[in-house]
């Protein structure tokens, strides 16, 4: 959720209630657009009221300022906005007279703000406001347009970084490495789901991304680094990183188009650029290896790869990397290698080679040229690795792809079959099975197409063979979150003790019918509440079904808060269930992490129910199914039975509810 901060004047002043403008048009529109945020008045904690509000009009995702009259602090305000933001500024302004004013126009704004553009609201029909409102605070958030007068008359000026000024809490800091250090990437969702609303949620969400990155977790990095480039669509970091992960996740067009945005940023580092001018080369040789990667002959595969556009692209881009950056030997060696394949297989069907010219002189010209261009490469490639091997040298440090690309330079340039099986062998002593499949599947693709075969040989004989890790297909999960069993005095009730049966028969029916029809594995997922949670547990247990029991406090506390007082028959099914599911538990105490404890509305009951959801999410991948045993209640904030089923759903979950107010009819 983005944060918004609102600059207006306080209490009634030239006949507005602006109290309740912000109440009645304000607050409902926001809301309609997904934002939060409040005013000076939000600022509770000691201090100098000036510096969190410097910081709010700095940080602040969106600022809506009222400027119906002339109030020197809001316009105070506004133009210090204006100077530090170049955009997501939404002016209001009301329409009516103020009093010893003729009409609304003779209460007008400034000159210098007379070009802007602002909603005009009427102060007596507020409500009617609020649904244009909401919409164009929507397209203000999306815009990528500059709304300050400022940055629109000096284009060239820096808008102010909010990053430069916003620390990160050190116990987030803390608690993304621990998470990362476990490799539990549903945890890591957990936590980008939870930054939402805070001044420095843009750099968690960075903190994160980079964590999701490193342990693989595709999806869920995409959905973090998205919600980066958001807040800044020429992000370069943001898209150099979609650019990586699009690809690995199939989806090249939207690879591209990342990579594309970043490199549109002048200030792009020569490293940077290098960078991303090879990932467009590697989406480049994906296209170029799905064209031919299917035919069943060395020969048809052979004509297809030398005719495709997507081989002589993929070497272009990877050699302007390496032009952009000569130490960017990574990018010098794609291109050495797909300029050796280009002339290799040229000199292997020179019939296809030939038919790419008008004449046998022209083909056999270009082809001299690249043998040339091949010499160069490996050259400056040889110098450039050899400048980075000094430098780890220099300080005591070692890269395993370092000496793997030192290997397939040898690969590529030797005449010595033996030379390159001893220097992968080298190379990948200490690799991982990662590393070494990596090298495998390169050295594959070369034998497919029958390209330097005794150097490749070598290099496949030299490798160890690495495990077969036969990859699963994810289960489908099913989510239950549902009501506690009613105390007796529960006033109105909600899932009476007597109706225990019938909840479970309803749990059955339900459960039964994803199995029917479900393929492949079903995992079941809830908390170990009495009612619903154990209900669900023992309806999976009688169809043979895992379950995974999710507490959000250890043991003792959880059957204290949420199991003992339903009676102690509860306690011993609790307490069965726990012994033979291995509970997972989020934290040992009742309280949020301090880094959370300002977040509104927000509780460690609200927080295990976002837990289990994301964790769901990232082990059912596309196969969530989300079961409420609910009676359909509504605004119980965030990580509320509302809130759990909206995400679920917006991600793709099923729904399933279990509607309790027929337990009660």
């Amino acid at each position: 959720m983005k944060n918004v901060f609102i600059v207006r004047p306080f209490g009634t002043k030239s006949g507005i209630n602006f109290d309740q403008v912000e109440r009645d048009l304000i607050r409902p529109a926001m809301a309609q657009a997904g934002l939060t945020g409040g005013t000076t008045v939000e600022f509770i904690q000691q201090g100098n009221i000036r510096t969190d509000m410097f910081e709010q009009l700095l940080v602040a995702d969106l600022v809506i300022a009222d400027i119906s009259i002339h109030n020197a602090n809001a316009f105070y305000e506004l133009g210090i906005r204006h100077a530090l933001r170049d955009k997501r500024t939404f002016l209001i302004k009301s329409n009516q007279a103020t009093p010893g004013e003729k009409d609304a126009k003779d209460t007008d704004v400034p000159f210098d703000l007379k070009t802007d553009r602002y909603l005009a609201y009427e102060p007596t029909q507020l409500g009617g406001a609020v649904d244009i409102l909401g919409a164009a605070l929507k397209l203000t958030m999306d815009s990528q347009k500059a709304d300050s007068p400022i940055y629109q008359l000096l284009p060239t000026l820096k808008p102010a970084d909010p990053n430069d000024v916003l620390v990160v809490p050190l116990d987030f800091h803390e608690e993304v490495e621990r998470v990362e250090a476990a490799k539990n990437c549903g945890d890591l969702q957990l936590l980008a789901a939870e930054v939402d609303g805070f001044g420095w949620r843009v750099a968690g969400l960075r903190m994160i991304g980079h964590a999701q990155f490193r342990l693989k977790d595709w999806p869920g990095a995409k959905v973090t680094w998205t919600a980066v480039r958001e807040y800044d669509d020429m992000d370069v970091e943001a898209n150099t990183m979609l650019g990586t992960i699009f690809q690995r996740l199939g989806d090249l067009v939207s690879s591209d188009q990342a990579v594309e945005r970043a490199l549109q940023n002048n200030e792009i580092s020569a490293n940077g650029r290098a960078e991303i001018r090879t990932l467009m080369g590697r989406n480049a040789k994906n296209r170029w290896e799905q064209s031919w990667a299917n035919l069943t002959t060395v020969d048809a595969a052979q004509k297809v790869a030398l005719a495709s556009k997507y081989l002589e692209n993929s070497f272009d881009r990877c050699r302007v990397g390496f032009i952009e950056d000569r130490n960017h030997f990574y990018s010098g060696l794609n291109a050495l290698a797909m300029v050796t394949m280009l002339t290799e297989l040229a000199q292997a069907q020179p019939g296809v080679w030939e038919d790419g010219f008008d004449t046998g002189e022209e083909a056999a010209l270009k082809l001299q040229k690249l043998k040339e261009l091949r010499n160069d490469l490996a050259a400056g490639v040889r110098l450039a690795i050899e400048s980075k091997q000094i430098a780890l040298q220099r300080s005591d440090k070692t890269d395993v792809w370092v000496d793997i690309s030192t290997a397939d330079l040898i690969c590529l340039t030797s005449t010595r079959p033996n030379r390159v099986a001893q220097a992968y062998k080298k190379a990948l002593t200490e690799a991982s099975d990662q590393a070494r499949d990596a090298v495998r599947r390169q050295l594959l693709l070369y034998q497919r197409l029958d390209i330097l075969k005794e150097n490749i040989q070598a290099g496949l004989e030299s490798i160890a063979p690495v495990a077969v890790q036969v990859q699963e297909a994810p289960p489908r999960v099913i989510l239950f979150t549902g009501h506690r069993i009613d105390a007796p005095d529960r006033t109105p009730p909600r899932f009476p003790a007597k109706k225990e049966e019938q909840a479970r028969a309803m749990i059955l029916e339900a459960v039964t019918a994803i199995k029917g029809k479900a393929e492949g594995k079903l995992l079941g997922i809830s908390g170990g509440a009495s009612g619903g949670d154990i209900l669900f547990h023992e309806v999976c247990e009688e169809l043979n079904i895992p379950s995974q029991m999710y507490l959000v406090l250890p043991r003792n506390d959880y059957i204290k808060a949420s199991v003992a007082g339903s009676g102690p028959g509860w306690v011993e099914r609790f307490n069965r269930l726990y012994e033979k599911l291995k509970a997972k538990v989020l934290s040992d105490s009742d309280r949020l992490p301090r880094w959370l404890r300002a977040k509104k509305d927000y509780s460690i009951w609200q927080r295990s129910n976002l837990w289990m959801l994301h964790n769901a999410l990232y082990i059912s991948q596309e196969h969530l199914t989300l079961m409420a045993l609910w009676n359909g209640s509504s605004g119980d904030g965030p990580g509320g039975t509302e809130d759990m089923v909206k995400r679920a759903v917006d991600r793709g979950a099923t729904f399933i509810h279990l509607d309790t107010r027929k337990l009660i009819e």
